[in-house]
């Protein structure tokens, strides 16, 4: 899952790291430099921020994706002032502000559920939920032997919904578990991520839940993939055991249902699995990628820098892993940067302005390079 689950026990429990990797981050030069307007919620630094928007304003909210046509996102929130104990979808048009409004819940309400994406008529999207299995929210176990740990439901099935909140379909019901969609800019293939082998690795199937193809085949978690602009690539996050250790230890908690995602790279490959390659090596835990516009670089999540497991700040790398450039400047907590169709503007979740609180919230900004 690209879950909200990963979020603030996270940062209490990663590991340090050598900040001297940070010699690598190229700085905006100074002739390129914008002068920061009157925005508080633009920090210093965050260049390429031309005007920010919040979105909500209290609980978990995170992973808000647009329609095609860029008028709606559909993100997903545990509010318990909107009514729900876990996760559940929420649709809202481009534009809007839930300070003191509730957002439209256009899943079942039942169970828990994650990763939404629109799909091209801009009329339904796909989802994983475990409604299926259970009307209450599951177990949250967050660590395993004092170590934090991430669950894999294997209830988890995807789903096509409309935006009235009707399933119409159902992808996937192989045993185990089976989430993460999302869709080519193209709008004919879905990625996903699956147990179905053993491992936890990347499908595809096209867009109707045919010709379902495995794509990774190595040990180790990999999933948050998404498509490059032309569809012609993926962009993923992995954390890949090594050691004997390492490997028993993954092996041991996805018997159970659980994996430990506290140290992950962004991984690259063609859209059917070939030309695999390695595109970070800064440690700690560096996740939620997606493609630029212009399909030549990535924005992404990490910690590398934290001595304590936190801040998470965004950072922008090529594709062919040079030019790293940290994009953002919080203290707490910056993921999930999703960029609309026409690239001019980013999604993101964040933990600024929250009056010194957990609250995540979800933040529009106008993008400028």
């Amino acid at each position: 899952m690209r879950t909200f689950l990963f979020l603030i026990a996270l940062m209490a429990v990663v590991s340090c790291k050598e900040t001297s990797k940070t010699e690598e981050i190229t700085s905006t030069q100074a002739e390129n430099t914008i002068l920061q307007n009157d925005n508080p919620l633009i920090m210093e630094g965050e260049n390429h921020f031309k005007d920010i928007q919040q979105v909500t304003f209290g609980g978990d909210n995170a992973e808000a994706y647009w329609s095609f046509d860029d008028k709606q996102l559909v993100f997903q929130s545990n509010n318990t002032a909107w009514d729900v104990e876990c996760d559940q979808m929420f649709l809202m048009n481009n534009g809007d502000s839930f300070r003191e409004s509730v957002p439209k819940m256009i899943s079942t309400g039942k169970g828990r559920t994650t990763c939404a994406y629109f799909l091209p008529d801009n009329e339904h999207i796909i989802y994983a939920s475990t409604h299926l299995a259970m009307d209450d929210c599951p177990d949250t176990p967050l660590k395993e032997n004092g170590k934090y740990v991430w669950p894999i439901y294997d209830s988890y099935d995807i789903f096509v919904a409309d935006l009235e909140g009707n399933i119409t379909a159902q992808l996937t019901n192989e045993k185990g578990y089976d989430a993460e969609p999302t869709v080519s800019p193209q709008g004919d293939k879905i990625v996903f991520t699956s147990d179905r082998s053993g491992d936890l690795e990347l499908y595809t199937m096209d867009i109707d839940g045919s010709n379902v193809k495995q794509i990774t085949y190595e040990l180790g978690y990999d999933g948050g993939a998404f498509f490059s602009p032309d569809g012609s690539q993926l962009i993923f996050r992995s954390s890949r055991p090594k050691t004997e250790e390492e490997i028993k230890e993954y092996k041991d908690l996805l018997k159970v249902g659980l994996v430990q995602p506290t140290e992950m790279e962004l991984y690259i490959c063609n859209a059917d699995g070939s030309d695999l390659r390695q595109l970070t090596q800064l440690g700690n835990a560096n996740w939620s990628p997606f493609f630029l516009p212009d399909g030549k670089r990535v924005l992404f999540s990490s910690n590398f820098e934290a001595e304590r497991g936190f801040p998470f700040n965004l950072y922008m790398i090529n594709t062919d892993g040079t030019g790293l450039e940290r994009i953002t400047h919080g203290e707490t907590f910056d993921a999930f940067p999703v960029f609309s169709n026409n690239g001019k503007y980013l999604a993101f979740s964040s933990n600024r302005n929250n009056g010194g609180g957990r609250d995540t919230n979800l933040f529009i900004a106008e993008w400028q390079d």
